[in-house]
């Protein structure tokens, strides 16, 4: 698979990383850093970006010095500590530099360590652009702008703790996130559509209990369910729904509850916890966005409710603004009507990001910031994430 990442007036590098690998890095590459010359007004300028990434949150980061002279005996020893000490401010431009054990439950991979960001380098020494580079390596969506713009004039120092978090989790995100994607937070109890890093519609959102955090993952949503059956998880089967189904089979027959070849299963109807759509988007968490016939919870301010998967708030509007290029409103409606399960294709399937970030920019450009309803922000997160028995 490749990746391409337009930089600098809209030229095009190629990022790729070998799949067996998952490595991009040879020998070819080390010898382009170890050749590249710095004029010393680059180096000026590289010691000024190392100086201001204070702004950008990254002041913990270390930056190996770079003030070493040359000498006779190591003519080039200045330029090569100015290649090694930008590596390490790009890398942290696009990684951040929190510990491992802070993203252990961040399940979003990141392609940008495969970033050719040497061969890069090289082309913004040879057109004299280090600014521009590093530009080049922030985070594209407008939230990130925002909240590195309050970082700079935010006092309170709660507060700047909090922008400063929520920029690491902008790095943790892939730097091209794809044209269209949707994008879950979980803190914010919304979902929202984006087009070229753009707000095209939102939803509310429920997401899991506090036992039960809603997990922050990826994946890829290719189509919708109509009308679907909800397979019931063991987990919730024990909680009521098995002994109903024992010791009053009437009332379970009225609610949709079947036991199909040992499997506990509601059929599709109003009453179905999935509601009448959910999307089709394998993930290794069992975790989906669907509907619900339980409206009413859209209204309360903190909608952690669920067993892990996210409710959405008008999930049909959502459908058929996925499908709006491929099947007309007035079929869905039919389709739904006729409460015949039901799966229709994306025109072009779509990424779809769980994310968890506890500030962001409001519509009129101010910082919104959210309860940690999950406690995420202390960084002090679990190793390992449990399988979730969600409603789907």
């Amino acid at each position: 698979m490749r990746i391409f990442i337009a930089i600098w007036g809209g030229l095009l590098f190629s990022v790729a990383a070998a799949a067996q690998t998952g490595d991009v890095k040879n020998h070819a590459a080390e010898d382009v850093r170890d050749h590249l010359i710095w004029t010393e007004s680059q180096i000026v300028e590289l010691q000024k970006l190392v100086d201001a990434r204070v702004s950008e949150g990254l002041g913990n980061c270390p930056i190996s010095d770079f003030s070493q002279p040359n000498s006779a005996s190591d003519p080039y020893r200045r330029s090569r500590l100015a290649s090694a000490a930008a590596d390490e401010l790009m890398q942290a431009y696009l990684e951040g530099c929190a510990p491992a054990s802070a993203r252990a439950q961040w399940h979003i991979s990141s392609d940008d360590r495969h970033i050719d960001t040497r061969q890069l380098l090289m082309k913004a020494l040879v057109h004299d652009d280090l600014d521009g580079y590093f530009d080049a390596l922030r985070p594209r969506n407008p939230h990130y702008g925002a909240l590195r713009a309050a970082y700079a004039t935010e006092s309170d120092a709660a507060k700047r703790a909090t922008l400063a978090l929520n920029m690491e989790r902008w790095r943790w995100m892939r730097l091209v996130m794809g044209r269209r994607y949707l994008l879950v937070n979980a803190a914010s109890f919304e979902l929202t559509l984006w087009d070229d890093d753009q707000v095209v519609k939102s939803w509310p959102v429920i997401v899991g209990k506090t036992k039960s955090p809603t997990p922050v993952f990826e994946a890829t949503v290719s189509g919708v369910i109509l009308n679907p059956w909800w397979e019931i998880p063991t987990s919730i089967v024990a909680e009521g729904i098995g002994s109903l189904v024992r010791n009053n089979p009437a009332a379970a027959r009225r609610k949709g509850y079947v036991v199909q070849n040992g499997r506990y299963r509601q059929r599709p109807g109003p009453g179905n916890a999935l509601g009448q759509m959910k999307l089709v988007m394998p993930n290794p968490y069992s975790v989906y966005l669907h509907d619900t016939p339980n409206k009413t919870l859209f209204a309360e301010p903190v909608r952690t409710f669920s067993h892990g998967c996210i409710r959405v708030g008008g999930a049909i509007d959502l459908d058929k603004t996925l499908l709006e290029s491929a099947v007309t409103p007035e079929q869905i409606d039919a389709i739904l009507d006729s409460r015949k399960t039901t799966r229709l294709s994306l025109p072009r399937a779509i990424p779809v990001y769980i994310a968890y970030f506890t500030a962001e920019a409001g519509e009129d450009g101010s910082i919104r910031y959210f309860p940690d309803i999950y406690k995420r922000d202390n960084l002090k997160l679990a190793q390992n994430e449990p399988r979730l028995d969600c409603a789907a």
